[in-house]
């Protein structure tokens, strides 16, 4: 018999305006395997959404129970609403054998750094700051005290990259893309985590 080796959690985060949605949305296209975590909400659904696809649809009583019982691995209150990623999901996709990413601002990710130490956290960069303004300016719909605050924050956040194991610059999305599969290529073939699978090895065959 042979053990089926357990996936790879995947937090990537960042500044707002660094790209990390594009990344992710590239990522489906050259990494098809990779599974994308969906989040809670206690929101009503939107037209067209689907329970357990866009998102899991939760009362407020349904969602306070999953935080009250450590069912939550990181979750924030947005415009009256609650919005978090369940621990359900992400260990049954884990425990499957396949990897899952999490897209997640740096407050989130540091919640789940908290109660999932063993996943892997990738901070994602801008080429620059003056490209990290530029991208928040082209979205056209930040006024100028929006933009000032956004950039001291995203300064704050970078003070807390040591918490991460890996830091990608996104000048391309495509480069971005292509380190982030690296990574976790290499994650799998960390020692460690072939050990575990020759020590099961080892209890099959006593």
């Amino acid at each position: 018999m042979t053990s089926k080796e357990k996936g790879i959690l995947i937090v990537l985060s960042g500044p707002s305006g660094v790209g990390k949605g594009t990344v992710c949305k590239a990522l489906r296209g050259c990494a098809p395997d990779l599974v994308y975590s969906v989040s809670a909400t206690t929101r009503v659904p939107r037209e067209g959404e689907v329970d357990g696809v866009n998102y899991f649809f939760k009362t407020r009583e349904q969602f306070k129970k999953l935080i009250d019982t450590d069912q939550i691995l990181e979750w924030a209150e947005y415009v009256g609403n609650y919005y978090g990623t369940p621990r359900q999901f992400v260990e049954e996709t884990l425990n499957s054998g396949k990897d899952i990413i999490l897209e997640i601002e740096v407050q989130g990710a540091l919640q789940v750094k908290q109660k999932f130490p063993q996943g892997v956290f990738i901070f994602l960069l801008p080429p620059s700051l003056d490209e990290l303004e530029s991208r928040i300016v082209g979205r056209g719909t930040e006024s100028e005290e929006s933009i000032r605050s956004r950039m001291s924050v995203a300064m704050d956040e970078f003070r807390l990259m040591d918490y991460y194991d890996y830091a990608i610059v996104n000048d391309k999305v495509e480069n971005a893309c292509s380190r982030i599969q690296s990574i976790i290529v290499a994650e799998h073939c960390r020692k460690d985590r072939v050990f575990s699978k020759i020590k099961q090895w080892m209890v099959e065959v006593k």
